[in-house]
């Protein structure tokens, strides 16, 4: 009996999804489920022992001293600027090119988001317009290491360094990226991390950290995830609930030692990819900053008629994406900032061009060809 593929003029549509998440699953399972046992049967569910041991492995591969794991990136951005001393009214710059979490978590802190357009090559936070958009009220930046490359965080300084702005890194897609040797996380006042399932180091659900070489910042961001106390029943600022989960500490633990692997396979799909649309026209291929080392959250092209293109890759089995097709200025939810379309056309003008291609550890070659000769042919059609 003839089986699916016997015949030779049979194709079988190759399914390629945006992330696959169940390979990294598939090396760690063992681990993380001897783990997990080990924490029911001690019954210690909140700050555990693993998330002590999570916290100094995490700080010693971003290079800084503390790391204070968080329940969330969007929690970890506003414990970072409240512990930073930005707050009630105080304006943090921040780019319009990004996901909504950035912006959100500013309001949070009783911040200002004042929002800027970003490079149109990188689509990183544009310095030139942080230098236009400082005014008094200014305090902190915000710079988004976007798709898994680093901001310009060297020039940066050089404009917040004599205006007196802090800089909080919005780190949440860059775990391991470095520039200029310095890693993702470690070049700022204090950087916010994600941990959701999808980002480079991904928990089961979700969690984020605080990272910071500054000892009384990290005092106080711990007291901040912890209803504001440091001692049981002492409450000394205000604070609110966002620990870590143990369990998702036992997760990260493990993950974590395989991430320097996992970054290496993402930037040699990576590779591939450069490679594999070199020759395809109307594809624009991502631009990597001078000195930096991206690890690859996202591979993100541009290419024209957006829209048309993807619906035909995913008619094909290859699961792209977008990351964002609705720029934050524009988003109903925050339509009280008072922006309007036009304001910010770079930002505007990646949302309709931008297209997330298929990356993740363990994706293979044949994967990857099959993905490029669609789209090539999305976009000839």
């Amino acid at each position: 009996m003839c089986g699916p593929g016997d015949f030779p003029h049979e194709r079988q549509i190759v399914k390629v999804p945006l992330v696959d998440l169940s390979l990294q699953h598939a090396e760690v399972a063992e681990e993380v489920q001897a783990g997990w046992a080990s924490v029911l049967e001690r019954t210690a569910f909140i700050l555990g022992t693993e998330v002590e041991e999570f916290e100094k492995a995490f700080a010693q591969f971003c290079g800084v001293e503390h790391c204070i794991g968080v329940g969330s990136g969007t929690d970890a951005i506003e414990i970072a600027l409240r512990a930073a001393g930005v707050g009630s009214g105080d304006e943090v710059i921040v780019p319009a090119n990004t996901f909504i979490a950035s912006v959100v978590a500013i309001l949070r802190a009783g911040c200002v988001p004042a929002l800027i357009d970003v490079d149109p090559l990188t689509h990183l936070i544009n310095v030139e317009a942080v230098k236009a958009r400082i005014g008094p009220r200014t305090r902190a930046v915000l710079p988004v290491h976007l798709y898994g490359q680093m901001a310009p965080l060297g020039e940066l300084a050089k404009v917040t360094d004599p205006a007196g702005l802090a800089i909080v890194e919005d780190a949440a897609q860059s775990q391991g990226a470095s520039q200029d040797g310095a890693l993702a996380g470690s070049v700022g006042k204090v950087a916010a991390t994600s941990f959701y399932p999808g980002k480079n180091l991904g928990a089961y659900g979700e969690a984020g950290a605080v990272l910071t070489n500054d000892s009384e910042l990290s005092s106080l961001a711990r007291a901040i995830r912890d209803h504001g106390s440091t001692k049981k029943y002492e409450h000394d600022v205000l604070g609110f609930n966002s620990r870590l989960d143990t369990l998702q500490a036992v997760v990260l633990k493990a993950k974590l030692r395989r991430l320097a692997d996992w970054n290496k396979a993402r930037q040699a799909a990576a590779a591939l990819y450069d490679e594999l649309l070199e020759g395809i026209d109307r594809v624009q291929r991502p631009v990597v900053a001078e000195g930096n080392e991206p690890v690859w959250h996202l591979y993100v092209v541009s290419v024209p008629d957006r829209d048309r293109v993807l619906a035909q890759l995913q008619r094909s089995g290859v699961g792209a994406g977008i990351h964002y097709p609705i720029p934050v200025h524009l988003q109903p939810a925050l339509a009280s900032l008072g922006h309007r379309r036009g304001e910010f056309p770079v930002s505007e003008k990646a949302a309709g061009s931008i297209l997330s291609l298929p990356l993740f550890p363990g994706i293979t070659e044949e994967q990857q060809r099959y993905v490029v000769q669609e789209l090539a042919k999305a976009l000839a059609a």
